[in-house]
């Protein structure tokens, strides 16, 4: 297992940073600086590294650094890291002529999985803290990115099938679809949701495998499940084209019923839920408090990213923002040295340097200012 980490981080024109420049180690990065300083823009950053619009799901030209005199025309984001067999690579993301961005590898365009297979990533941003009581849709997103941390094909097929759900979405507003066209979008369609859903429950149980398997009671345990019409199927035994099948089926019958709603009501992979009973308790997650809400996450983090060192594969970035907010000494504690144990290179942000107190020396310590940063240890 090899360890994702970034030893060089530069950024130009990126949000409140004209420039930055950071040397670094393996080790986690704690970023302790005031609200507004610009700790989460860099997170943000480093995940704009990654396929995807980032962790704030921002426009290319949103991120681009403003002040009152003018816009800047481009911004940049640039990174330095070892590749699986130990030779530096270099990745970098950034806005070229067109307001197009454009990500590189070694100086040269690369696919989805080159990229993310570089440096994975897992982000836990403030929105999470209730993320069992919030919207379906939330959670199941979260999840997604989970998976795609360990598979990056996850989230190419994700893409394929979101393609072909807005391509025939289109197709059914205006009316005038050839039916034929349509039966043969929809099993193309539900080809790509069956495999989309049999992914997901593969790395379900991979998940599940892990935090049954942690061994430390600081984080409490969830049981979970994805709830939808396909993940019930495969989960009964039914065979991926009998489910393709019935998907299709589906689709066919809900044609109507999606035209005149505007959006895909038919029980598709999109419309799956993640849900989670915190074990100790013996409750839905969503009804447990802020905090435990937060430290069910969080072992859902750490056990994802267990699971890939379980398997071979790369420990990913951890982007934890915020991840000390609500959480007492004896978990503040237990984070540090949860990370310290998984070998990862995980960068956290916090108003306050005490928060980090209990990485000590087996971090890098940072403190942020307004567009600037100052190593501290």
């Amino acid at each position: 297992m090899t360890q994702a980490a970034i030893f060089r981080l530069r950024l130009t024109d990126f949000r409140n940073f004209e420039t930055l420049d950071l040397d670094l180690d393996a080790r986690p990065v704690c970023l302790a600086g005031p609200n507004g300083s610009g700790k989460t823009n860099i997170l943000e950053a480093i995940s704009l590294l990654a396929p995807g619009r980032g962790l704030r799901g921002a426009e290319s030209d949103e991120v681009l650094r403003r002040s009152a005199e003018a816009t800047a025309p481009a911004w940049a984001v640039y990174a330095e890291a070892l590749d699986a067999i130990g030779e530096t690579a270099s990745l970098a993301s950034g806005l070229l002529e067109g307001a197009r961005r454009e990500t590189r590898l070694n100086g040269k365009p690369a696919s989805r999985a080159a990229v993310a297979g570089l440096l994975p990533m897992i982000a836990l941003l403030p929105e999470h803290d209730r993320l069992f009581a919030g919207p379906r849709a939330d959670r199941l997103k979260f999840f997604d990115r989970l998976v795609t941390a360990s598979e990056p094909s996850h989230g190419e097929a994700l893409s394929a099938y979101e393609k072909l759900r807005s391509r025939r979405q289109r197709l059914l507003e205006r009316g005038q679809a050839d039916p034929h066209w349509l039966a043969a979008l929809e099993t193309d369609l539900a080809g790509h949701g069956v495999g989309l859903a049999a992914g997901r429950l593969a790395a379900l149980s991979r998940l599940q495998a892990a935090i049954d398997a942690a061994a430390d009671r600081v984080f409490p345990k969830a049981d979970l499940a994805l709830n939808g019409m396909v993940e019930a199927a495969l989960a009964d035994g039914a065979e991926l084209r009998d489910a393709e099948d019935q998907l299709a089926k589906a689709f066919a019958e809900g044609r109507n019923r999606d035209a005149v709603s505007g959006r895909t009501l038919t029980a598709g992979p999109h419309r799956s839920d993640l849900t989670a009973r915190h074990r100790e308790k013996d409750q839905p997650a969503g009804r447990c408090s802020t905090g435990e809400q937060k430290a069910l996450v969080i072992r859902l983090v750490l056990a994802q990213a267990q699971s890939l060192a379980g398997r071979g594969q790369r420990m990913p970035l951890l982007l934890l923002d915020e991840a000390c907010a609500h959480l007492d000494a004896v978990r503040r504690e237990g984070l540090a040295q949860a990370i310290s144990a998984l070998g990862a290179q995980a960068w956290l942000t916090g108003v306050e340097a005490g928060l980090f107190a209990a990485f000590g020396q087996e971090a890098q310590h940072l403190a942020v200012e307004t567009g600037s940063v100052q190593v501290v240890a």
